[in-house]
């Protein structure tokens, strides 16, 4: 049986699907086709899997071969020895645990010279193995033959041989699992302040003396306390009742009515259980949960950021982005329908300079002048009391003012990509910028920055960021080829994240651009250098053409669908120029009599989704927002208060969200809905308009904990 088939039989197994999809799907990704492209144009081929069950066997597969190669280690290290046997060969390549294959290698790993090593030399194996019999009758007699200059006396010799069976009791994988059971149910986590460091720890309090069963503990509470460790605050222990460990091990190991050798076993299982079994099962399960929490607050993080980058646009509107403050004065910019910067300038409206008048001249001035349709509004210092000034002006014009969340915009101001984009501008105005391009297409503008920095998630300094890092950039790119991407607008930044694309060929594309003009077809993509034809086969779906040659190209089909396309729609004498006037047509196409060897129902089905929706953004309309304009301060808020909120971020323990008093508060899990929930996603969404209660106000500590509990929405 080769890997390849092994690998699709143990993930057909491991995901509970069927082996034609897995199989398809491993060709695919061996081929080099993306997630995105594989789950939108090669239905047919695996099955219909999404994006979530194609990533499965992308991620599965990659720790099958991580786990093939330890095993060739293995096997080698176990070789060298002269110790590998044909059925130890077998039972390795047979093991697809990495737990499991650590265990059975146990025995096998080198070590620095140990206690069983010096018992071994002295000869007292045999001794060792004879207790274990336990049918030896007249113990410390046996035990005296073993005596020799290197051994002075029977204790000694009984000694040497316990320590040699508490290495085995250690190695019995058997005796492990019962263990790891045993942790599973019943193990305590603990963790203790460091003696000294209550004041810096202040952070931790709550885990100055904590204990909880670790089967309890949430990823977010585990990610907190190993941080505290981490920081040298906190001593973190996973404990199992000594009692219950030696006496699941002496169940197992102990089977026949010796007094002399059950003693002799005894002693050695609690000397195998402190000082071996225990720390090694301790360091495991600390690992086991780490990762598992890391895996759950990558999860939170991936959907927040998923959630904000498919946001709903404002669209290619005038906008003005005003990135607020006090001293400093408000930062504003005038940019046109494709963000293009106009204008910029600085007004002080507020403390301490109360230049009122001058500041609402500039604004009436500069949108009359730049016929301005939206206002951009940072949601920072000084953002409610901006909100206010401009809501209190009147325009020649119909112009609405939005709240945009300014997260990582000061990282992008001093990033390598803003000084190339405004080479002559300060920080100042690159901010403002940001704050109107998000407004406009969050997507476009949010990929230009690192997604650790935007600020959704929890606990994402003390996770995996190797793993982190991964997630994101898929969650990026699965978003960005969701809705596609504008060949003829997009920046670098965003073209590099479509599918088969990557930073140079994006790059590549942009110079193109530069050059030679807007693209009026797709196949001009084939013009590119270093556009060879797997990058084309790859991206061209995800690129659109507005008011190009070939109307196709704002749709997501697929060139290569064309000619069956053309045939189509001329035997339904259906014109390609007009595609929205001929909805009616498009609507009862019949598309089973066009199925083929080449082309299955699912594709023409979503072929014909797309003529009737060409060019459509799949991302929802954008509605205004506005908070209770008497609350601006956490000094505001009563308790009782229902207010209008926004949602800022979602964590597996609750939904943080923003009521304009500069303080997000917290709406706990246990407060979100009237029946349990689970997950909060079931019940909110990131940038969602909501209603809350107030629950409890704690201005000291910056504290709000809000409800939506019998709150009409």
């Amino acid at each position: 049986m080769t890997q390849q088939t092994t690998l699709s039989n143990w993930l057909t197994k491991t995901l509970n699907l069927s082996q034609k999809s897995v199989e398809a799907t491993l060709e695919l990704l061996d081929s080099g086709a993306t997630i995105p492209f594989i789950s939108r144009y090669r239905k047919e081929a695996t099955g219909n899997l999404d994006e979530v069950e194609i990533e499965s066997i992308f991620k599965e597969s990659e720790r099958f071969k991580e786990l093939e190669k330890r095993k060739e280690t293995i096997l080698k290290s176990i070789d060298e020895q002269g110790k590998l046997t044909s059925s130890l060969k077998e039972q390795i390549q047979e093991t697809f645990e990495l737990t499991t294959l650590e265990d059975i290698y146990l025995p096998y790993k080198q070590k620095r010279e140990t206690k069983v090593d010096k018992a071994i030399k002295k000869g007292l194996e045999p001794l060792a193995k004879i207790i274990m019999s336990q049918e030896v009758k007249g113990l410390k007699s046996t035990a005296s033959k073993f005596v020799t200059k290197e051994v002075t006396d029977v204790e000694e010799a009984l000694e040497g041989a316990r320590h040699i069976i508490a290495e085995w009791i250690n190695e019995r994988t058997a005796v492990r699992d019962i263990l790891r059971r045993a942790m599973e149910q019943k193990a305590l986590l603990e963790s203790k302040i460091i003696k000294g460091k209550e004041e810096e720890a202040e952070k931790f309090k709550d885990y100055f003396a904590w204990a909880e069963p670790l089967k309890r503990t949430p990823a977010h509470r585990f990610l907190a306390i190993s941080r505290g460790e981490k920081l040298g605050y906190l001593r973190i222990k996973l404990t199992l009742e000594k009692a219950e460990a030696e006496e699941k091990i002496t169940n197992y190991i102990i089977r026949k009515n010796n007094f002399e050798t059950a003693e002799q076993i005894e002693l050695a299982i609690a000397d195998s259980w402190k000082r071996l079994l225990h720390p090694s099962l301790e360091n495991e399960f600390k690992k086991k949960h780490k990762e598992a929490a890391d895996l759950a607050s990558i999860q939170v993080f991936s959907e927040n950021l998923r959630q904000l980058l498919l946001a709903p646009p404002l669209g290619q509107k005038r906008t003005m982005a005003i990135d607020p403050g006090f001293r400093t004065g408000c930062k504003v910019v005038c940019l046109d329908e494709t963000g293009k910067l106009l204008y910029n300038e600085t007004i002080y409206p507020h403390p301490p300079k109360n230049e009122g008048k001058m500041a609402a001249k500039k604004i009436g001035t500069m949108v009359s002048a730049y016929k301005i349709d939206a206002i951009a509004i940072g949601n920072g210092t000084a953002g409610r009391e901006t909100e206010q000034f401009i809501q209190n002006l009147i325009f020649d014009r119909k112009v609405f003012s939005y709240m945009v969340n300014e997260n990582g915009a000061s990282i992008y101001s001093a990033s390598k990509i803003a000084r190339e984009e405004f080479p002559d501008y300060d920080v100042t105005v690159r901010g403002s910028v940001s704050i109107g391009r998000r407004l406009m297409d969050p997507l476009a503008e949010l990929v230009k920055i690192d997604a650790k920095s935007i600020g959704v998630g929890q606990y994402q300094h003390d996770v995996d960021q190797k793993m982190l890092q991964e997630s994101l950039d898929r969650v990026v790119e699965s978003a960005v080829n969701k809705v596609g991407v504008n060949l003829n607008t997009a920046s670098k930044h965003l073209l590099a994240y479509v599918s088969g694309l990557g930073p140079k060929l994006a790059e590549n594309i942009v110079s193109y651009r530069e050059k030679e003009g807007a693209f009026e077809d797709r196949k001009q993509l084939k013009e590119v250098k270093g556009m060879g034809a797997v990058a084309f086969q790859q991206s061209a779906g995800f690129l659109r053409i507005r008011n190009g040659k070939n109307p196709l190209d704002e749709t997501g089909i697929h060139p290569e669908r064309y000619k069956v396309l053309k045939k189509i729609l001329a035997d339904n004498k259906i014109n390609v120029s007009e595609l929205r006037a001929e909805k009616e047509k498009i609507e009862s196409l019949q598309v089973k009599q066009y199925i083929s060897s080449d082309i299955g129902e699912l594709t023409l089905n979503d072929i014909k989704n797309d003529l009737l929706k060409p060019g459509r953004d799949p991302r929802e309309k954008m509605k205004a927002f506005q908070f209770d304009s008497t609350v601006k301060t956490i000094g505001d808020l009563r308790v009782g208060m229902e207010l209008p909120a926004l949602v800022t971020n979602i964590t597996n323990f609750g939904a943080f969200v923003d009521v304009g008093v500069k303080q997000d508060g917290l709406v706990h899990i246990s407060n979100l809905a009237n029946k349990f929930v689970s997950d909060p996603n079931e019940v909110v969404s990131l940038g969602q308009a909501i209603r809350v209660k107030v629950l409890e106000v704690d201005a000291q500590r910056k504290r709000i904990q809000l409800s939506l509990k019998d709150v009409s929405q």
